[in-house]
């Protein structure tokens, strides 16, 4: 009997020493945390990690600071609060499709990311990360949304995937000539950019606790997260911190939309502020969030002023437009990916041939371009913009959409190609594929596409784009 309990405790200990080990406690800036194991064998996830301190009262409107420490262990189980915006409209196209706005909290205390490895505390493991960077027009969206929602596929292939959270909206973008001179570097606006190359700071810094390599980081985003990514690469701050980068619907060499400079966004909102009798950092960092909204909206109807939130040029964080950056050289000399939807917001032909064809022509590191030519089942929208995320995160689970075999199919090979990017900058994985480069010689297009049940994924140097969907 007495040889039955010991051994009936050893399992038991055994057992519980196991389980730690495949989920270890960490010790990363600002403490230690343990993470939650998911229903995906070996796949252990990080919500809720903060990368900066709370950006509240004086921080309001200022670079990222450091991480506040915190006693004890923290179980990362919960995500972060996404950043303050507007609620979607749940009978809007896009709040009907994600069905995600007002699900979670939106507060000023935004600045979190989530991590997904299957090497957690293996620091010799050294494998790829991939960091995510969402969109929404740079004023509203969170890194969690249910469309999003494919931390175990990518990493079940061997990819840290770590989707990052950034100030929106007149909280991320607000320049003005008072914050301009208390800033250290004589600048405003770009909070939610600084935030950012804060958390890819924070990646390099901390990854390998988790099993990552610092040394290779993908960063990858959609919309104004595929401008954000164009935007870092841009960047003098994030130099030599960016592996790969893959830019879906961010535009390419997009001159049609060129950046703001920082003299003429800070006096835009400077006449807003003026105009609402608000002439002090004290009392506009005083303002709830709400009553900026409302401000913002009130000064629209009043004077036919819209101020819109986005990355200025600041000589600083961005010293020109992306198109201009890289037509002059300075962008990371890096692998990319670069492509748009069939249906999207504008045709991003000619911008992101025109960007493949500069990399063939200024840099022996490869440009893949690809058109997601997807008509989504269940409407007649078309290939809409954004709705590639549905593949790319294979989370059809959270989607309305009858989606088929081939949709599934055409999924997986999406993700496999973006997580072969991750790993070694080429979509094929270690050696050729169906999927060339942009040259030259060959200047074709990846199109992603299905037919009955199957996927099928063909290159072409005739891309064709069918025009914004109407999005009904």
């Amino acid at each position: 009997m007495k040889n039955s309990s010991f051994l009936l405790l050893v399992l038991i200990l055994f057992a519980f020493a196991s389980c730690r080990d495949s989920n270890p406690v960490l010790t990363i800036e600002g403490g230690q945390i343990i993470g939650v194991e998911t229903p995906t064998k070996g796949i252990i996830t990080y919500k809720g990690i903060p990368f900066a301190a709370p950006p509240l009262g004086d921080l309001r409107w200022k670079e990222p600071q450091p991480v506040v420490p915190w006693e004890g262990v923290k179980t990362a189980d919960k995500y972060g609060d996404a950043a303050c915006q507007v609620t979607w409209d749940p009978q809007s196209f896009y709040g009907r499709e994600w069905r995600a706005s007002g699900s979670v909290p939106f507060t000023e205390d935004c600045l979190y990311l989530n991590i997904w490895t299957p090497a957690a505390g293996k620091t010799g493991k050294k494998l790829p990360v991939a960091m995510w960077i969402h969109g929404g027009g740079y004023r509203e969206g969170f890194s969690y949304e249910p469309e999003m929602d494919g931390g175990e596929d990518w990493a079940s292939r061997g990819v840290i995937l770590v989707q990052v959270t950034y100030r929106l909206g007149i909280l991320g973008f607000m320049s003005h000539p008072l914050l301009t001179a208390e800033s250290a570097h004589r600048v405003s606006g770009n909070y939610g950019l600084f935030d950012q190359i804060a958390a890819l700071k924070w990646i390099h810094n901390n990854i390998e606790q988790f099993g990552g390599d610092p040394n290779n980081i993908t960063i990858f985003g959609q919309s104004a997260g595929g401008g954000s990514v164009q935007s870092l690469c841009a960047s003098p701050l994030s130099k030599g911190l960016i592996s790969q980068a893959i830019s879906m619907s961010g535009g390419g060499l997009l001159d049609v939309m060129p950046a703001m400079v920082l003299d003429t966004a800070q006096m835009a909102n400077k006449a807003m502020m003026d105009y609402f009798g608000k002439v002090s950092l004290e009392e506009m960092r005083a303002l709830p969030f709400d009553t900026l909204l409302k401000m913002s909206a009130d000064y629209t109807a009043a004077t036919g002023k819209r101020i819109m939130p986005a990355p200025v040029i600041d000589n600083y964080l961005m010293t020109g437009n992306f198109s201009t950056v890289a037509r002059a050289g300075g962008i990371a000399d890096i692998s990319y990916i670069f492509g748009f939807t069939a249906n999207d917001m504008l045709d991003m032909t000619k911008a992101v041939a025109d960007f493949c064809a500069l990399r063939d022509k200024t840099s022996d590191k490869p440009a893949y371009a690809y058109l997601f030519a997807r008509a989504l089942p269940g409407d007649d929208n078309g290939a809409w913009h954004s709705c590639d995320l549905w593949y790319v995160f294979h989370s059809f689970r959270h989607s309305w959409r009858p989606f088929t075999k081939g949709d599934e199919a055409l999924s997986n090979n999406i993700v496999d190609y973006w997580t072969n990017f991750a790993k070694y900058g080429n979509p094929n994985g270690r050696g050729e594929g169906l999927w060339t480069a942009y040259t030259a010689e060959s200047p074709n297009f990846m199109i992603f596409n299905t037919d009955d049940d199957k996927s099928v994924c063909t290159m072409s140097d005739t891309p064709e784009f069918k025009g914004p969907s109407p999005r009904k």
